[in-house]
């Protein structure tokens, strides 16, 4: 299994809870270099005050707990 097909994994994890309150996550980009995986919110999760503690609190706890190769999750628009 390669890393985008984890990483895609763990994702499929973490939307359940985002979709319950409307919102949603995609997976962007892998930079393999930085170790820093791309995410971009969609949904009633895009623009929410509280998205940066949903990608540090939530999805980046769930990445790295399953992938510690990965050193951080980066939100883009």
């Amino acid at each position: 299994m390669d890393m985008q097909e984890k990483i895609k994994l763990v994702l499929d994890q973490v939307r359940p809870m985002l979709q319950r309150d409307g919102g949603d996550i995609e997976y962007v980009d892998y930079l393999e270099e930085e170790k820093v995986l791309l995410v971009r919110l969609r949904g009633a999760c895009f623009g929410c005050p509280m998205s940066t503690y949903t990608i540090k609190g939530v999805v980046e706890q769930a990445i790295k707990n399953e992938i510690p190769d990965i050193a951080e999750v980066r939100l883009v628009k």
